[in-house]
């Protein structure tokens, strides 16, 4: 039980019936106030950053102390590594255009960063249960492995299939054994501050974007060291994220407080849990809507005669954004609840996209406010989406419930940037009001999938901390 005004919501964890073990209640707490099996209520007003520890059901989680907080580092390496990379396809699309892929249209050199993305959330649906039942160490390391080697090759690559193996599917492949132990490990030591250190840890992926086309753009220049070298460069750079991950990357629980009889095999039984399953459909729906103004933004603005503003710098304010949005709505959301905050960014990323850049024309002021604010509401989105789905699940079984929720939206992040230039090639404003009705009508339906989400779990109450 809780005091009047602070809400712990029992969730039943259907993996629980695949990987049996002996607490299969999972109690989702937001309050300051917890009552917990063995006495009276224990009270926590210590800032974010102390450690505590934190009993949901018979789990304790740390909350905090030098180990927790080296995970943290950790999974901000491996983070930075896997999604660094994705926000740069920019500056690589760019240089592949003009060099080894000119012959080839830009609809089938966007497919070459479809598919990375697609691949690291698609064949993540199977290391979440590896991770679950085996911990983090074999994955990171094959991950790390694969990532520094597809940069490797990719810098004597010249011909289309060849990206395509070594960027593509190479790098796909070990983004994918990176980000689910990124993820699950934080969820081992973390469950009340849970939105703060997931939030720290993916403000990596926006700093990639800023630092990594930055560095980039003057090794690619006339005065640089070339595509290969440039690779090279980067290659180092992501060994050094990688070794950090590897020493600090780890899962909390001992082997014999794992599942014992969990399966490694993926788990769609889980999609029973009507939230869960709104949930992961509204993750869809979010990188449906996400990546078409992270893709056609710049060409917006040269197409409304904003051909003057560097492109570095739309990107860097967008991502500057983002940074600011994966952490300091995980902040809030510890306190006020995970959903309630994810309810609102997605509000505010439709507002971004109909009040501003639709009307936007070629005014630059609007064109910097959107990528600011839709930058910060998009990044609160996804540093919110793994502590939203981690609501549903006991720690032992986050790994599984969160690769579901990505498998089903790596379909989204595959469709959405052709269907876009499908949508585009209506030609003229029509074209660019229909793209961003796409993007925006995408979010309405995000934010429709979490409040169903949230009322399925929870009820109507608008004060249910969630």
């Amino acid at each position: 039980m809780l005091e009047q005004g602070f809400v712990m919501e029992p969730i039943h964890d259907v993996a629980d019936e695949n990987c049996p073990n002996k607490h299969q209640n999972i109690l989702i707490q937001l309050g300051t106030k917890v009552k917990t099996n063995e006495g009276s209520p224990k009270e926590s007003n210590e800032s974010p950053f102390s450690s505590p520890s934190i009993t949901s059901d018979q789990q304790t989680y740390p909350e905090g102390g030098l180990q927790a907080w080296l995970v943290v580092f950790g999974a901000f390496c491996a983070l930075g590594a896997v999604f660094g990379i994705i926000n740069t396809s920019a500056v690589f699309e760019s240089h592949l255009k003009e060099h080894q892929l000119s012959e080839y249209s830009e609809s089938q050199i966007g497919w070459i960063f479809s598919l990375y993305l697609f691949l690291v959330f698609f064949i993540g649906i199977q290391v979440g249960p590896i991770f679950d039942a085996y911990g983090p160490r074999l994955l990171v390391l094959t991950g790390s492995l694969l990532m520094v080697a597809s940069l490797m090759l990719l810098s004597i690559s010249t011909e289309y299939y060849q990206i395509i193996m070594t960027y593509s599917v190479m790098g796909g492949l070990g983004g994918a054994l990176l980000y689910c132990p990124a993820y699950g490990a934080i969820a081992h030591f973390f469950n009340a501050k849970r939105g703060l250190a997931t939030g720290i840890a993916t403000t990596a992926g926006g700093i990639g974007g800023i630092v990594f086309p930055l560095m980039l753009q003057p090794l690619l220049g006339k005065d640089g060291v070339g595509f290969a070298w440039s690779c090279r460069i980067l290659g180092f750079v992501i060994l050094f994220l990688c070794v950090i991950a590897n020493l600090f990357i780890r899962n909390r629980l001992s082997s014999e407080r794992r599942p014992k009889k969990c399966s490694v095999w993926p788990d769609f039984s889980i999609l029973r849990h009507r939230g869960f399953a709104c949930a992961a459909v509204g993750v869809f729906f979010t990188e449906w809507g996400l990546f078409v103004p992270l893709t056609y933004i710049i060409s917006y603005a040269q197409s409304h005669g904003n051909g003057g503003i560097e492109s570095s710098i739309l990107l860097a304010s967008l991502n500057a954004g983002s940074v600011l949005g994966r952490f300091l709505p995980g902040l809030l959301a510890d306190y006020v609840g995970r959903f309630n905050v994810i309810i609102g960014s997605l509000s505010l990323c439709v507002i971004t996209l109909l009040g501003i850049w639709l009307p936007s024309g070629s005014s630059k002021s609007l064109l910097f406010a959107f990528c600011i604010l839709f930058g910060f509401a998009s990044g609160s989105n996804l540093g919110l989406i793994p502590v939203c789905i981690g609501q549903f699940c006991d720690c032992r079984n986050y790994g599984r419930y969160i690769t579901v929720a990505n498998m089903i939206a790596s379909f989204g992040t595959l469709t959405s940037v052709p269907i876009g230039g499908a949508i585009l090639g209506l030609g003229g404003s029509t074209g660019w009001t229909g793209l961003i009705l796409f993007s925006a009508i995408a979010y309405m339906m995000a934010l429709s999938c979490f409040v169903c989400a949230r009322v399925s779990s929870t009820g109507w109450k608008l004060w249910r901390r969630f």
